[in-house]
């Protein structure tokens, strides 16, 4: 059985800025597996955002193959683009990014609403804040929680869709060390617990050790693939 999640071969970003070109990704190639919890690490300007738009389909590559989950997602259009981020990908994001007059409940039933599966949305974002230990604050806005919480919110949010991978850019960075170090806890006992991938983006080495794998970007390609 393949059990490959993500695959991209070969892949090229292009950026054209007036009559300039810049190679964000210069024939990039990477494989991440299915459970895996993998590190995409690199100094700023290696490519790591990039990729991680391609990898999470806010993006697509200029030229390459990119498989997620055995669906190829290279030449799909936005709407395409749209509907499988939608189902196969779960987000956390830095600063959180959860709508300040919701309520933690209504921040994680958002994606179900643009999802196939219309049915038992409400049952579905509780079931999400309890595996979070929010089920206690699912009433509250995000002005009414601390950062870890609001960061939470966003993991279960990213989690309702039962997603192929979960997809963290720099979760910790805007945290306070114990809080951060909480939310790898409970980012890693969601992978174990419920065999999700988890790609993390991270400048912070410390971050990057926690992962089983880690992968470096320089200057747009791989430069090296090491466990962690």
């Amino acid at each position: 059985m393949n059990d490959i999640v993500v695959k991209g071969h070969d892949l090229t970003k292009v950026y054209t800025m007036g009559e300039m070109q810049v190679h964000a990704l210069r024939g990039l190639s990477l494989e991440i597996r299915k459970g895996e919890v993998v590190a995409i690490m690199g100094p700023s300007g290696s490519g790591k955002s990039t990729l991680m738009n391609i990898l999470g389909c806010l993006d697509r590559p200029t030229s390459g193959e990119y498989y997620l989950d055995g669906v190829s997602v290279a030449t799909m259009n936005d709407d395409q683009l749209a509907k499988i981020r939608n189902q196969k990908v779960g987000f956390v994001f830095q600063t959180f990014n959860l709508l300040p007059r919701a309520t933690a409940l209504s921040n994680v039933i958002l994606p179900l609403r643009y999802a196939e599966d219309r049915k038992n949305h409400r049952q579905r974002a509780e079931q999400a804040l309890a595996e979070v230990d929010l089920g206690d604050r699912m009433n509250h806005r995000p002005n009414e929680l601390s950062g870890g919480q609001q960061q939470r919110v966003a993991v279960a949010r990213a989690l309702v869709n039962n997603p192929a991978i979960i997809m963290a850019d720099e979760p910790t960075g805007n945290l306070d060390t114990k809080t951060g170090d909480a939310m790898m806890e409970l980012l890693l006992s969601l992978n174990k617990e419920k065999g999700t991938t988890l790609i993390i983006i991270t400048h912070d080495p410390e971050i990057g050790q926690r992962a089983e794998r880690i992968i470096y970007i320089r200057d747009g390609v791989v430069e090296s693939r090491v466990a962690a």
